[in-house]
């Protein structure tokens, strides 16, 4: 088969140990990231499967209809609304998912809460242009940390929070806040008192058509001028342009953010870099080397069942080529 793996940022996938599994296959692999119909479709024009690194590529409808050998998308992860399902499906193209069960994003999470406490970037950016201390940090401990939803990875940054010491608390709908009461952690009286109280608030709730731009201007207005907002979750949930607002009025006094709503962000081309008061890494929450393996081993595995004639976990499976007409 011939396999496009597109946005390869880092030209990583060729040196994991999974990919060994499409030996024998033509595999292109493409390190920069394009954007319109015309540009994917001449350089997915000969493809028969593409193997997709979360949502960094669309797959909309006129796309497919550029794209008439394609057979196969072979995500990493879940889908998220970026693959036009239905219409893989008129056509012919069987759509297979993986999951991800590491801790790779949490950590990350974590990390930038610690790292936007301390300024450690650029306290250490201060040390390398010879100068000392410029900043009076701030620990975690004793601290009330607000974890927007309980899911896998909200459970792992609220245990992480515990272990640091700090007063947990949860909120999000009643299944989310139900298993957080099971583990033994505080829920919020309030959406009001969760925003306003919290000194840290963490975002991992699932991007969805109901929860894009949930969290709204007037949430983070209500956020102590001290508080620090963490988002490795999705940009989108924020109300666009409701984050930039805030930080310059001071309420959350920082972010620390890892997800954009358009990327890659390139040539320091967004406001949240313009600003003093945000951490900005470049999305690399998931970007890790066994999280890496686990994804794409479990994407390569579906593209060898698919050419074998035993892919069973298609998420379209109705998709047939005889669908395609």
């Amino acid at each position: 088969m011939i396999i496009a793996i597109p946005d390869d940022y880092q030209d990583c996938v060729r040196h994991l140990d999974c990919f060994a599994k499409l030996a024998g296959h033509e595999v292109r692999i493409f390190n920069d990231s394009v954007k319109g119909t015309d540009a994917l479709a001449a350089r997915f024009a000969d493809a028969e499967a593409i193997v997709l690194t979360r949502e960094r590529t669309r797959i909309d409808a006129a796309l497919l209809d550029r794209l008439p050998k394609l057979r196969l998308i072979s995500q990493t992860g879940k889908l998220a609304g970026h693959v036009d399902l239905a219409a893989c499906t008129a056509r012919g193209v069987r759509v297979a998912e993986g999951s991800g069960a590491g801790s790779a994003t949490a950590e990350i999470a974590w990390t930038l809460a610690l790292a936007s406490r301390r300024h450690l970037v650029s306290e250490a950016n201060r040390l390398r242009d010879g100068q000392w201390q410029g900043h009076l940090g701030q620990q975690l401990s004793g601290q009330r940390l607000g974890v927007w939803s309980y899911g896998r990875i909200g459970r792992q940054v609220a245990g992480y929070g515990r272990a640091f010491g700090m007063k947990v608390w949860v909120w999000g709908r009643e299944a989310s806040t139900a298993a957080a009461r099971a583990d033994g952690f505080e829920v919020a009286p309030s959406r009001e008192a969760f925003f306003a109280q919290s000194d840290v608030i963490s975002l991992h709730v699932r991007l969805s058509a109901d929860t894009t731009g949930i969290v709204t201007a007037e949430d983070l207005a209500r956020m102590k001028p001290t508080a620090l907002l963490v988002n490795t979750s999705r940009a989108e949930l924020i109300a666009r342009g409701a984050l930039e607002h805030a930080l310059v009025q001071g309420r959350p006094g920082f972010a620390a953010v890892d997800v954009y709503e358009e990327e890659p962000v390139l040539g320091a081309n967004h406001p949240l870099l313009r600003l003093p008061n945000v951490l900005c890494t470049p999305h690399i929450g998931y970007v890790e080397k066994d999280n890496y393996e686990r994804y794409f081993g479990i994407a390569f595995d579906n593209i060898l069942a698919y050419a074998e004639g035993r892919l069973t976990g298609a998420v379209n499976p109705a998709a047939s080529p005889a669908a395609a007409g």
